[in-house]
């Protein structure tokens, strides 16, 4: 029987702050999966710590919470063992653009079929409200004792530049539209990632639902295409999404900025040189027989004929 919504929930207590930007894009998630029709044993969810953290806990697929900054390698690891999953990163703008950075970059770069889903609160509401990331310098959220004095990541744009072939930015209480944003990114093969604008009720009280309702509007009312039909095209499409993503103040543009489904993805590359990849990978291959371990048998034959060649 096809799973339905209820087949994507647990019985774990939410226990984000009430009105917490958080239960939109839970409710979004589980929404997506269900019209997806994942197998819940098909699909994984990879979180970092923060407030997103938690996500794990409350999606009834296979789940993992990892350590700070790390979720995206984690991910990596998983989809390239076993490239027939659905691989799903939540996390915070701390988390993932801040000690998980350099892990961002990496997959937009490779291109592996992985979506990130980015919560960002421009603070990190775990520990209390400091200046995450994406905070501009100058502001100060209630948290803060004075003004910012870093300059914001922007998200949308480090996404292009890393190389993410799917780049689109949601709002949590427009759960609908995000959940079709989800379910865009799932559906498409490479690396893809949805900024997610996301209310802090507790911490950011510049960043509220008052201040986003006057300057969303949908990028697709714009009548702008921004799917790569030809690579002849994805130049003139980076750059008008990068010049749409600079639109941060009385304009805030939701909805798709890119997508490329042109480019080639790892795993068709590693399949390029190991052909045997996609139809045996590594998660389905043998390791052991009656109770020995195969494949470290094989390693250690090889490390012996390369290191221990006999000589006259």
């Amino acid at each position: 029987m096809a799973p339905d919504l209820a087949d994507y929930k647990t019985d774990v207590w939410v226990d984000w702050c009430p009105g917490c930007g958080n239960y939109g894009i839970l409710a979004a998630m589980h929404k997506a999966l269900a019209e997806l029709q994942l197998p819940p044993e098909k699909a994984v969810i990879v979180s970092g710590i923060g407030c997103s953290g938690k996500t794990p806990h409350f999606i009834k697929v296979n789940g993992v919470h990892a350590i700070h900054g790390r979720a995206i390698p984690y991910a990596m690891g998983i989809k390239l063992a076993n490239p027939r999953l659905t691989v799903i990163v939540n996390g915070g703008d701390g988390d993932l653009l801040g000690i998980g950075a350099g892990h961002f970059v990496a997959l937009g770069r490779r291109n592996l079929d992985v979506t990130v889903i980015l919560h960002d609160n421009r603070v990190y509401g775990l520990t209390k409200g400091q200046a995450a990331p994406t905070l501009e310098r100058g502001l100060m959220p209630k948290a803060l004792p004075r003004p910012n004095i870093q300059d914001a990541v922007n998200p949308i744009a480090l996404a292009l530049s890393s190389g993410f072939t799917f780049v689109a930015r949601g709002y949590s209480l427009m759960t609908e539209h995000l959940k079709e944003l989800i379910k865009m990114a799932v559906r498409h093969k490479g690396a893809a990632f949805i900024d997610v604008l996301q209310p802090c009720i507790t911490y950011n009280d510049i960043h509220t639902p008052e201040y986003y309702r006057g300057r969303i509007y949908r990028v697709e009312e714009s009548g702008w295409d921004p799917v790569v039909k030809d690579p002849v095209e994805r130049r003139d499409k980076l750059l008008e999404a990068l010049r749409r993503s600079m639109e941060n103040g009385d304009r805030i543009p939701v909805g798709l900025f890119y997508q490329d489904p042109t480019r080639d993805i790892m795993e068709d590359r590693i399949a390029g040189r190991l052909p045997s990849y996609l139809a045996n990978p590594p998660a389905a291959q043998k390791i052991e027989d009656d109770g020995k371990p195969v494949i470290t048998e094989k390693i250690f034959r090889r490390i012996f004929a390369a290191y221990f060649v006999k000589t006259e």
